[in-house]
């Protein structure tokens, strides 16, 4: 097995599965850097596209993992990346790529599984999912939230900072996947909270912008009525950029580690079901915003403003 000890980034070959909405615009910032990247999805298209940007194209993760010295990895959930990561010519099956990054929000439980699979194989398994959105993923603003023993957040940290600010959660595996569940839980939790108060506004007879002039000016501001409703609600586009059955997932799988944790999560579990409702009605592919639409069906009104 080829070592990356004493290599300088420069040198180093990286690899990227899963080109979907936040791996394209990962992986062209790779490339902008000046990176050689080589690359694997399952959809040829997002596979051509960047091939076209200067990327490498690898026929399945094994081959990534035969080809590059780092694999990033961009999923949408645990059983997914299980299955790239462990299966059948999977990256476990290469014998070049010494550090498997895994910027997908999988839970801390399915994280432990994969570091001590790949532990074995003397390869380092690094949980850093991120945070903000595909503008973030584009600009290099995301959050990264990274586990890893500190020798290892030495040698990745000056790449990752290519994708945005980096924190440090912890050595063990799994924090960075516990703090990320916690951030997509509040998320959530804002809009579904915030989608009820202006629909009650709404209902009231207030104009919902002059209602979020007046939260955002004051103690009831947070990054919904910042950020979702005048992007996404008010124009009734509901395109914010983060499906329902994603968000769904990730509260599902916080509720469920708090729960394994003995914490309980009484308001989170409420949102669980909110998500699961809105992703019963208007499906895994919608907007998460939608979860406004259920509160507007429910009470009859639309919160729109010009």
């Amino acid at each position: 097995m080829k070592s990356t000890k004493g290599k300088n980034m420069s040198d180093i070959v990286f690899g990227f599965v899963g080109l979907g909405r936040m791996g394209a615009p990962m992986t062209r910032r790779l490339l902008n850097s000046g990176h050689e990247v080589v690359v694997y999805d399952v959809a040829d298209q997002a596979m051509q596209a960047l091939v076209s940007a200067g990327a490498e194209r690898a026929t399945t993760a094994r081959d990534i993992a035969e080809r590059a010295d780092v694999v990033f990895v961009s999923l949408p959930n645990p059983e997914i990346v299980q299955a790239v990561a462990l299966g059948p010519s999977g990256l476990i099956e290469g014998t070049r790529a010494k550090h498997v990054v895994d910027f997908s929000t999988i839970g801390p439980r399915a994280a432990k599984i994969l570091f001590s699979a790949f532990d074995d194989r003397q390869i380092s398994y690094i949980d850093a999912p991120v945070s903000g959105g595909v503008k973030g993923a584009s600009d290099g603003t995301l959050a990264v939230m990274v586990s890893c023993p500190n020798e290892t957040f030495a040698f990745i940290e000056p790449v990752v900072k290519i994708f945005g600010k980096v924190f440090h959660l912890g050595e063990g595996a799994g924090q960075a996947q516990t703090m990320k569940l916690a951030n997509n839980l509040l998320a959530a939790a804002a809009l579904a909270i915030s989608a009820e108060a202006v629909t009650m506004g709404v209902k009231a007879g207030i104009d919902p912008k002059v209602m979020l002039d007046v939260i955002n000016a004051g103690t009831g501001r947070n990054s919904a009525t910042q950020d979702k409703f005048p992007r996404s609600v008010l124009p009734g586009t509901f395109d914010f950029g983060f499906a329902t059955g994603l968000s769904y997932k990730d509260v599902r799988l916080c509720v469920d580690e708090s729960e394994a944790l003995g914490v309980p999560m009484i308001v989170g579990a409420a949102v669980r079901e909110m998500l699961a409702v809105t992703n019963a009605i208007y499906g895994p592919d919608s907007d998460f915003t939608s979860i406004v639409r259920v509160v507007e069906t429910w009470a009859g009104v639309e919160v729109r403003s010009a």
